[in-house]
């Protein structure tokens, strides 16, 4: 029976994310998380003979949310040129995990054609010691550009 060792558990301080905005590559140190999720669309799928309601794919929904250190200037920049000229900057994501106790290796994922959905103007907390923002994003595509090693086939 094969199951994960507790050494190759990955380390979720261990990495870092890229964000490429007209043509620069920034890292992203104010990040504290990011998380890009695919929501797949399905419908009803009725056969005739049976009372089973099956489920098929019919597309795909990319978003993500990034929570930063507030005072991250890159995406108060992208809100701004829209705000101003009404032009809507794309950018893209570079998120890698490496934790280099983990025997599973590193992953690198990139997140193509992204778009911001939402992010504070401003924001105020009398209860906050370190400002946070919520930043909420889409994106068209996403490659794995290095994936980690399947763990049961490590020693």
């Amino acid at each position: 029976m094969s199951f994960l060792l507790a050494k190759d558990a990955i380390n979720g301080k261990m990495g870092k994310a890229i964000l490429k905005l007209n043509g620069e590559n920034h890292e992203l140190f104010h990040i504290k998380k990011v998380t890009a999720n695919a929501e797949f669309q399905k419908a009803d799928f009725k056969v005739v003979g049976t009372n089973k309601v099956q489920k098929r794919v019919t597309g795909v929904s990319y978003t993500g949310t990034a929570t930063v250190y507030y005072g991250t200037p890159y995406f108060q920049q992208i809100a701004k040129e829209y705000n101003d000229n009404g032009n809507m900057l794309e950018f893209e994501m570079m998120v890698e995990n490496d934790d280099p106790t983990a025997g599973v290796g590193k992953q690198r994922v990139a997140l193509y054609g992204c778009t911001l959905d939402r992010i504070p103007i401003c924001l105020l907390d009398v209860d906050a010691d370190a400002l946070e923002a919520e930043v909420g994003f889409s994106y068209r595509d996403f490659k794995y550009l290095e994936e980690f090693t399947d763990p049961t086939t490590l020693g």
